[in-house]
């Protein structure tokens, strides 16, 4: 009744005001004019012209043509950056690519009509300021992720290894001035402007790129890796207060005249630093909380941030210097700043900064280097710009006595340019600076000194090897070490109370260590030292509860299986243990053994399955990353299934086979490291009959003879494996055992797979 009620008051107050709306737009074309039929064209075309007319004219509306360009370009360089960081170049290589790919170079040669239609040249403009305000953000980011205090610890040495990477390149910039004023500098341009912005152009590092790559590398908490940030935040520092000079004498014309200008942009750094730094300090003190972060705070930071973008630009050193310095003075809390980069990055890193990258590839006119002459032009300015930069910093890091190895790897990741040298080539091609040829030869340089990056480390690495290795690894080889690589802080606390029964406490010659790797895509400069805080705390915790040491190896990874491999293989562990996360097995047979399936098959298992990619039941029981980890390895395996696991007070361990004997050993290691019980399972009597099995199995009855039961029995209880907190099993052991679809299983406790 309720609804019909509803239905019928809904009908009726719908229809009468229809009806009244009809009545008066009926009524209101009585009162036109005679004349506005005659004059108004839309009468005189069909519907379906009116349409198209309409549609047309809606598509090609500047809102309309904005939305596309930002649709377009993201899609570009998401697809070009997943391609470059498949081949192990940066992201900010293929984001450059697609720039280019998108501009008159490429698209805009093969397709004229199409490029015309979706850069028109009116648009160009509403395109530019979008990415500027892009740009003004992530300085501003860039600006926030310079540790002060990191390079205050290491000035003296960063100082002149930075420094002498930039007045190399710049004295080089300044001599290859000499050759090409006459031939490329614009008209109206003096040699001392021409000669200032090639050389700042030859000598700026990319502080971004080079700390992404350092992090890739896993070189962030290495003494090699805080040197090369600090170098590089250093050079930052340095050349934007050069490119502000060089802006200042630009503009005004004259060194003299920019004088005015230069004593204008000191005392605004002075004001930044010395008054508005401490009182930013206290706000982002008292503030420091996800919570407090409310929106007066924000926009505070924001009108700061834009006051000071504002003032750069009206003194005449660009507003991207107002930014980077509004974000130098923010206050260090870390987790102020981990609270406001979060806010500020995605959209700035993902939305705005994409269109810098391809309003770039609009000017860049690759097509413009049309003669062999130029191309040699074009090879003269890489060729300075990578002579300046890597020798000076190699040089300058090995008279402050670096090894040879450091200091080429220093080097080379000086050498990196990527997008600062863009923003300075930029802001050139803004004032008038640079010509559209040299422009293009500059853009080429850059992509050819960043893409060099990654080859050059790599054939130092080979032809330089690292004496150390892993450099957490100081100690010498010990008997038995034991690598946990998890994913999750709880799983690797799970893990890391199994390995505490597998070595012996206080002794030098067994030792564990805790590795995770996450995505690089996850950390940025401000939030690693967090993250790896956050990462490690439970498992510090746990480990001070069972009176244990270990040491933590903290890495962000492209490839984390490879990484795994690698670390386990190269460091002179005798086992890895990783874990497995429950959502692999879900709608499997093992998932609903184990527990934990859902009560459909995945969708992704069901359309692989009826596409014929793969059966129902897996070839192997683990997904194709557990499988990879367990083929390439080096060292023995463990693969933890974990059911909840809590204490570890009994240990159980089927021996199906002479092949599974070799368990035993670890089962000796438990009663040696703890206090446990260890049942022992066979079925087969190849304990007892086999000479290896006998032998250890009497060594852990003399050890612990109350603590060691041996059982024949075929069948295993549901009750015995209640009582039971962890299964070591073979890895062949349980491939079988889940072939077979062995209905124990389903009360198996959690479980220690061992590939031996």
């Amino acid at each position: 009744m309720k609804n019909l009620r509803n239905v019928l008051f809904y009908t009726v107050t719908i229809g009468a005001f229809s009806a009244l709306l009809f009545f008066f737009l009926r009524q209101g074309t009585f009162l036109e004019k005679p004349d506005i039929q005659l004059h108004n064209p839309v009468t005189h075309t069909s519907s379906w012209q009116q349409f198209t007319d309409t549609f047309g004219h809606n598509i090609t509306h500047p809102l309309a043509i904005l939305l596309l360009q930002i649709i377009t370009i993201i899609i570009a360089a998401r697809v070009f950056g997943m391609i470059c960081k498949a081949i192990g170049q940066p992201t900010v290589i293929g984001e450059i690519a697609a720039g280019i790919f998108l501009g008159p170079s490429l698209i805009g040669t093969l397709y004229p009509g199409f490029s015309t239609f979706l850069f028109p040249v009116q648009s160009l403009g509403n395109l530019q300021f979008l990415s500027q305000i892009g740009l003004i953000l992530f300085m501003f980011i860039i600006g926030m992720e310079l540790d002060l205090k990191t390079l205050k610890s290491k000035a003296q040495e960063a100082v002149v290894i930075s420094h002498a990477s930039i007045i190399l390149p710049f004295a080089l910039g300044v001599g290859l001035a000499l050759f090409m004023y006459q031939d490329f500098a614009p008209e109206g341009i003096s040699f001392l402007s021409f000669a200032l912005f090639i050389g700042i152009a030859l000598s700026i590092t990319a502080f971004p790129v080079l700390a992404r790559i350092v992090q890739e590398r896993g070189l962030s908490r290495t003494k090699l890796g805080t040197m090369v940030i600090t170098c590089a935040a250093t050079d930052d520092i340095t050349a934007w207060c050069v490119l502000a000079a060089v802006i200042a004498i630009v503009k005004a014309g004259s060194f003299v005249s920019s004088i005015y200008t230069i004593m204008l942009a000191s005392g605004y750094v002075y004001i930044m630093m010395q008054v508005l730094r401490p009182i930013l300090k206290k706000v982002g003190d008292h503030y420091s909380y996800r919570e407090g972060l409310t929106k007066p705070v924000v926009a505070l930071f924001f009108v700061i941030l834009l006051i000071s973008a504002f003032v750069t630009e009206a003194i005449g050193i660009h507003a991207l210097f107002g930014a980077f310095m509004a974000g130098v003075i923010m206050p260090s809390n870390q987790k102020f700043r981990n609270i406001f980069i979060e806010k500020v990055e995605d959209v700035s890193m993902v939305l705005l900064l994409p269109l810098f990258f391809v309003f770039t590839g609009l000017r860049t006119q690759i097509g413009l280097l049309n003669d062999p002459y130029l191309w040699k032009i074009t090879g003269l300015i890489i060729l300075a710009a990578v002579t300046g930069k890597f020798i000076g910093s190699a040089l300058a890091a090995r008279f402050v006595k670096q090894s040879w190895r450091d200091s080429l790897v220093i080097g080379s990741l000086m050498n990196t340019r990527g997008l600062m040298e863009l923003v300075v080539l930029n802001i050139g091609y803004d004032i008038g600076v640079l010509s559209p040829q040299i422009f293009a030869m500059m853009v080429i340089m850059a992509l050819a000194t960043t893409c060099m990056t990654g080859p050059a480390l790599d054939l130092i690495d080979r032809f330089f090897p690292s004496k150390n290795g892993i450099e957490i690894n100081e100690a010498e080889p010990s008997r038995f070490s034991m690598l946990i690589a998890f994913a999750s802080p709880q799983g690797g606390r799970k893990m890391l109370r199994i390995a505490n029964h597998l070595i012996q406490k206080f002794t030098d010659q067994q030792h564990i260590t805790a590795l995770h790797l996450s995505p690089s895509s996850y950390l940025n400069q401000v939030n690693t030292e967090e993250y790896q805080y956050e990462t490690f705390r439970p498992i510090s915790e746990e480990a001070h509860q069972l009176d244990l040491t270990f040491q933590s190896l903290f890495r962000p990874s492209h490839n984390i299986e490879h990484d795994i491999i690698e670390t386990a293989s190269n460091g002179e562990y005798d086992m890895l243990m990783i874990g497995i996360g429950r959502s692999v097995f879900e709608g499997t047979f093992l998932g609903k053994i184990l527990g934990f399936t859902s009560k459909i098959i995945s969708r992704e298992r069901l359309f692989d399955t009826i596409t014929g990619k793969e059966k129902l039941f897996h070839a192997d029981v683990f997904d194709e990353r557990t499988t990879h980890i367990i083929k390439s390895s080096k060292v023995p395996v463990g693969i933890l299934i974990e059911k909840n696991l809590g204490k570890l007070q009994n240990i159980f361990i089927p021996v199906f086979s002479t092949q599974d004997e070799f368990l035993l050993k670890y089962a000796q290691k438990m009663l040696v490291a703890g206090n446990l019980n260890v049942n022992i399972m066979d079925p087969t009597e190849s304990v007892i009959h086999q000479a290896d099995g006998h032998d250890t199995f009497a060594a852990m009855q003399e050890l612990a003879p109350e603590k060691v039961a041996l059982h024949f029995e075929k069948a295993l209880t549901r009750e015995f494996l209640q009582e039971q907190d962890l299964m070591i099993i073979s890895l062949e052991s349980w491939k079988k055992a889940v072939a077979s679809h062995s209905i124990w299983l389903s009360n198996s406790p959690s479980v220690l797979i061992i590939r031996g």
